[in-house]
């Protein structure tokens, strides 16, 4: 009788730990890279009748969108280390792409996460070198990965192929982890796309997908890049002289009829992968299109100026179309939790790595801390919790999700974590909070944007160029675009001060690392 009372009161213990476990919510973040917030149609740009994006607006209509969302640093890389660490990059040691691969010994959310009982896994875009640590499951893209029969690293170390568009099929993998987990656990799922990231390859399903529409060009795609940096002119990153006709536009050399297109060539890296079928697909739409276009060109009928429109038509429809696939995998996952009964219990975030140039001062990339890629989506739901429909004002970063996560699940935060919960701003409870964000880009070299920091509030963005020795100061209220520098109008010169000061305090703030410390080596 004993024995059976002990087991008893076991058994029920055991079951009282599940419930517990069950109650704590599941976390699932859908992350993409290089997602403009134009590009998103809540966010209110001027594609959002054009391009749509329903499933990731239903995050904002249940839950809320942060209208005031940046990353620490704009690059691919460095924006996923200040997540999982919650620190600038400076402190995480990921400080670009170009370095070495990011310390998997240092503390991260998902080793808090997992060891507070989380199951967790990391399935898509990684793009740290490294291999994840702290995740019950992983199955990554080596390095960029390709949109096209992707090749994932698996769990061994091992590579391996599989068929189909890569969007499409880290959706089929995170759902088959979803279905096969502990469920006697609460999950951390970070399910990450390599899209909308260069070479911009939309599933062929979505290669026609805007034709006939003519896209809005952004006011400033003729951007003169004057009243700023001097070195503005030398960024390599403007669709007019630096898209690749082959690796980006999709015009392969055997169709130029001996045409020398302005501009670098490229390398077909997607059509080369490719299945026979699938470049018949491929083939079947481009070709025509190009073959118009190069038969125009030829004839001399097209200017430099119509050049530059052809090319941003090309790549803005291509870049939608790859965004089209990620919103429809959204929904994907977002079904999946209803179908399931998990959407209660389930904290569902989309963001992306930083934003990204849609045309805008004639540029396609990111790195800068202009606002186009200095912010990035964050939508959220948690039901019960956030009033639906809600959009936040106030200043977050990337370096917040982590110690937002940790509190969701009530794990405490480490006080080296350099980030702040946003727990309380999504339950309307906060009055202290933080009036401006510190920007790094510590980069060498690459697309010919130099190194600099900055600081933005609400209202207005200071940065320092060390190289050319260069402060830019913007009025975000009357220049939303960013056109002119006020830094030495006398006019700003109280502002300008504030700015400063505040400038140097979160320097100071964040221990942040000497100008010199990471600027390129000179050559003697």
């Amino acid at each position: 009788m004993k024995t059976k009372i002990l087991t008893y009161v076991a058994t029920a213990a055991m079951g009282l730990v599940a419930n517990a476990e069950q109650k704590r919510p599941n976390i699932l973040f859908l992350f993409s890279d290089d997602h403009a917030l134009n590009a998103i149609s809540s966010y209110g740009g001027p594609l959002k009748d054009i391009a749509p994006t329903p499933h990731i607006d239903s995050l904002a209509q249940e839950g809320a969108l942060f209208e005031n969302s940046f990353c620490a640093n704009s690059i691919c890389g460095p924006s996923r280390a200040c997540i999982l660490t919650g620190k600038h990059s400076h402190k995480n040691g990921f400080m670009r792409n170009t370095g070495k691969g990011f310390d998997q010994s240092q503390w991260t959310v998902a080793k808090a996460l997992k060891g507070a009982g989380y199951t967790t896994a990391v399935i898509g875009k990684w793009h740290l070198k490294t291999h994840p640590v702290a995740f019950d499951y992983w199955e990554v893209l080596p390095g960029q990965g390709s949109y096209y029969n992707p090749v994932f690293i698996q769990m061994d170390g091992s590579k391996k192929r599989f068929e189909g568009y890569a969007t499409d099929i880290t959706t089929d993998k995170a759902i088959n982890w979803l279905e096969k987990r502990d469920k006697t656990k609460p999950f951390f799922l970070m399910c990450q796309h390599k899209a909308p990231h260069r070479t911009f390859a939309p599933a062929l399903r979505h290669l026609n997908a805007f034709d006939g529409v003519e896209i809005p060009e952004p006011r400033t795609l003729f951007d003169d890049y004057k009243n700023r940096s001097i070195t503005l002119p030398k960024n390599e990153m403007e669709i007019d002289r630096h898209m690749w006709w082959v690796y980006d536009l999709k015009v392969r050399q055997e169709e130029m009829d001996g045409q020398k297109l302005p501009g670098i060539m490229g390398r077909p890296v997607e059509y080369n992968r490719m299945t026979p079928l699938q470049k018949k697909q491929w083939d079947a739409y481009y070709g025509p299109l190009n073959k118009k276009f190069i038969a125009d060109f030829k004839a001399g009928k097209l200017s430099h100026e119509d050049v530059v429109k052809w090319k941003y038509q090309r790549y803005i429809r291509n870049y939608l179309g790859t965004v089209k696939a990620v919103d429809e995998n959204i929904g994907r996952m977002l079904d999946y939790l209803k179908v399931n009964g998990l959407d209660e219990n389930t904290i569902v975030i989309y963001s992306s790595d930083q934003g990204f140039y849609l045309g805008e001062h004639g540029w396609y990339d990111k790195r800068w801390m202009f606002e186009e890629s200095f912010k990035m989506p964050f939508l959220i739901k948690w039901p019960g919790v956030i009033k639906p429909g809600s959009r936040p004002k106030d200043l977050i970063q990337n370096i917040d999700y982590a110690p937002t996560w940790l509190e969701m699940a009530g794990v405490e935060v480490p006080d080296d974590v350099q980030g702040r919960s946003i727990v309380p701003l999504l339950k309307g409870k906060v009055d202290d909070w933080r009036e401006s964000v510190y920007y790094a880009y510590y980069e060498i070299g690459e697309h010919a944007v130099p190194q600099h920091y900055g600081v933005r509030t609400k209202t207005h963005k200071l940065f320092y160029l060390p190289a050319t020795q260069e402060w830019q100061m913007f009025d975000l209220v009357k220049d939303p675009e960013e056109m002119v520098s006020v830094y030495e109008n006398p006019e700003y010169s109280k502002v300008r001060e504030e700015l400063t000061q505040e400038y140097y305090r979160l320097r100071a703030y964040y221990e942040a690392p000497s100008y010199e410390e990471y600027a390129p080596k000179k050559k003697k």
